[in-house]
């Protein structure tokens, strides 16, 4: 299909954020620390309450650690939450745009396919991915409940086990003060939306409540959505301010129509139809999160973090992939119960400018149930999958962080994992035991040093892991899988070389030592586990980031990361995917914008996102798709103190673009959306 440069649209964004850094005199200001150590970059407007306290934060992670605020989400339209990680640098945002199963985010060279899932998802805290690594618990978070995205990206995090392969992302929701937000939507596509957020906080207890609901016909035919989120956090903090606990719950509701998939020339044709096939398809999704905290200090120099939970995801699908196949229906019920636990010590001492010591357990126990109906119509004809099966994790963690002259840290660091579990196939009543993965260990090391408050280098290396999901994990086979074991490396710099700019320039590399990717058998053949094998791989990259603030009115943000993955050992089935490209990987991702507050009463915003076309197959024979660039337009005014009036013109210049797959002969191609336009009142109270 046409590939339409997205160099004109890079220039003109690029001129923009030069025009305003010139035309616009830096405010007069002290240059922004780099720090000790710090490798962070803050995007957005973030309520930082960090104290020497609690567990360490994600900015003690020496690697690519992105911290996006409330105000890069607050006047975001999107239909599923994970769309807002267009704003995240380095991350790729894959957009099935099929009903429940809409889309999700992944980084490190990692897609987002579902064949393998790398990236650890957290709700305050809380393990968010399904058992195969997908994220079906973020669609409940709309963006006015959300007060901070922390993305970390690399290897070296010790803190999380299963999912965190390339990395983790933890999504933090509003907590304490009294602030009330509430929006109303109308767009595009038939949108409809409200949002509606409050906090009480009075003495000791603070609560938090989200309520939202949004209705949307969709850009293409039978793409009809309607969702409902339900969310409320209620915590009480000690006389002395030492201790707070607390429980939260979460709660959503999806029903959508799927729009089904076209062929290429369908696509190009006419994107916005929907074939006679999927006229049947449609999914209901329903996820449910409740959590109990307790955190406090033991002593001054001793903080305990304590968090218990329980995750309940329903989904029932009926799909149709293709005219030539049948419909299937797919029905997943999964119960996660866990609980994690740190301890940190901060002790003084006088052989280092700064100690600390950190350990951590976390465990998780699955209840799983996956079926599988050939249907018509929504009518079930036979079943070829009924599976029960039980998956247990545990792990561990310590880690220091030394700092012993001023300029210089290092962070050791230990993690190990052992996973448990049973697989039945209640068709058949066979039993499988998991795969007897061992203790999986897990070293990790990072360093940094700064040279001067506008220079910084670190550089990390760490092992992560990664097992099968579902059939995969189990041993249904005379053999024994060992866990794929990730090894990666980091090295990079992070500047500030003048009061108006931050950035950040790292390389890095991942290998892994026998991946493992899903069967996801779109033509409904039955999935007999352990054929998934992609072989040894390689990942490496670079990225470049920059952060510019050339006055009080104005921000602008630029990132750039390029990606490769390469299958470089592969597994004895497919030795033609021997050096070949891992499917739905493009080359690069691209971010940028700017926000200009033209008055008090006015603020212009533009942003951009684009990224490379991909393989959808591992032996790159059937082509390269996917490849787009759009430019997003925003204004918002402030009609009275308390009230805001915004337009938000989305992919402004109507550029075509289409998410592809490839599965086993059969293809696919989903049309993305089309030029929109949304109006919005924000009500502060």
């Amino acid at each position: 299909m046409p590939r339409p440069s997205p160099l004109p649209l890079f220039k003109q964004a690029i001129a923009v954020a030069v025009t305003f850094a010139l035309t616009h005199p830096a405010v007069a200001q002290s240059p922004p620390a780099v720090g000790t150590g710090e490798s962070t970059l803050t995007l957005g407007t973030v309520d930082i309450r960090a104290t020497a306290t609690g567990p360490l934060s994600a900015r003690s992670i020496f690697s690519s650690v992105d911290v996006l605020g409330a105000s890069v989400f607050q006047d975001q339209h999107v239909d599923y939450s994970w769309e807002l990680f267009t704003r995240a640098p380095g991350v790729q945002v894959t957009q099935f745009k099929q009903g429940t199963d809409a889309g999700r985010f992944s980084f490190r060279g990692f897609n987002g396919e579902g064949r393998i899932n790398a990236v650890k998802l957290l709700i305050d805290g809380i393990p968010s991915n399904d058992n195969a690594g997908g994220m079906p618990f973020l669609d409940a978070v709309f963006p006015l409940d959300i007060a901070a995205v922390e993305v970390v990206r690399g290897t070296n995090d010790p803190r999380y086990g299963l999912n965190n392969i390339a990395g983790n992302a933890n999504v933090l929701t509003r907590s304490g003060g009294n602030e009330g937000l509430a929006s109303i939507t109308a767009g595009s596509f038939g949108t409809r939306e409200v949002q509606v957020v409050k906090g009480i906080e009075s003495g000791n207890w603070s609560q938090n409540y989200a309520i939202s609901w949004r209705d949307s016909d969709g850009y293409r035919d039978h793409a009809d959505a309607r969702k409902l989120s339900l969310s409320g956090k209620w915590f009480y903090t000690s006389d002395d301010g030492r201790w707070r606990t607390g429980i939260g719950a979460r709660y959503f509701r999806n029903r959508a129509l799927e729009s089904g998939y076209l062929t290429l020339e369908q696509a190009l044709r006419a994107p916005r139809s929907s074939p006679a096939y999927a006229a049947a398809d449609r999914g209901e999704r329903e996820t449910a999160q409740i959590s109990a905290h307790l955190d406090g200090e033991l002593r001054d120099d001793l903080s305990w973090s304590s968090k218990v939970y329980v995750n309940q995801y329903e989904n029932q699908r009926w799909v149709r992939f293709s005219a030539a196949g049948t419909q299937q229906e797919r029905y997943n019920d999964e119960t996660q119960k866990g609980a994690i636990t740190s301890l940190t010590w901060r002790p003084k001492v006088g052989w280092a400018h700064e100690f600390t010591l950190e350990g951590g357990l976390d465990a998780q126990w699955q209840d799983n149930l996956n079926q599988r109906y050939r249907t018509t119509e929504r009518v079930r004809t036979s079943q070829f999958r009924d599976w029960d099966f039980d998956l247990d994790t545990r792990g561990a963690y310590i880690q220091a962080v030394i700092r012993p002259v001023a300029p210089l840290k290092i962070i050791p660091a230990m993690r190990v994992d052992h996973v448990g579990g049973r697989f039945t196939d209640r068709q058949t009543g066979n039993t499988s035991p998991v795969h007897d993965y061992g203790l999986i260990k897990q070293p990790k090391i990072s360093l940094a040093y700064t040279f001067g408050p506008q220079i910084g280098t670190y550089a990390n290396w760490g092992r992560t892991f990664q097992i099968g999901s579902g059939i995969d994990a189990y041993r249904t086979q005379a053999r024994n899988l060992a866990p794929s074991i990730n090894d990666g490396w980091e090295a990079g710099v992070k500047f500030t070389p003048l009061a108006w700019l931050d950035g950040r320039l790292a390389y890095w590399e991942q290998r892994a030592s026998g991946e493992v990717a899903r069967v996801l058998g779109v033509d409904g053949l039955p999935d007999p586990g352990g054929l998934g094998n992609v072989g040894k791989t390689l990942r490496k990259g670079y990225d470049v980031q920059l952060n510019m603030r050339p006055n009080t009115r104005t921000t602008g943000w630029f990132a750039y990361s390029h990606q490769l993955a390469r299958i470089t050992e592969p597994d004895p089935g497919a030795p033609a995917t021997r050096g070949r490209e891992i499917e739905n990987v493009p080359h690069y991702l691209v971010s940028l914008g700017a926000d200009h507050q033209v008055a008090d009463t006015l603020k212009l915003s533009a942003w951009a996102n684009a990224q490379g076309d991909y393989y959808v197959d591992r032996t790159n024979t059937q082509g390269r798709f996917g490849r787009y660039a759009q430019l997003n337009l925003g204004a918002t005014y402030r009609v009275a103190p308390a009230t805001d009036v915004s337009l938000q013109l989305k992919n402004a210049t109507d550029r075509k673009y289409v998410y592809a797959w490839y599965d086993s002969g059969s293809s696919g191609y989903s049309p993305g959306d089309g030029r929109a336009l949304y109006v919005s009142l924000l009500q502060r109270f």
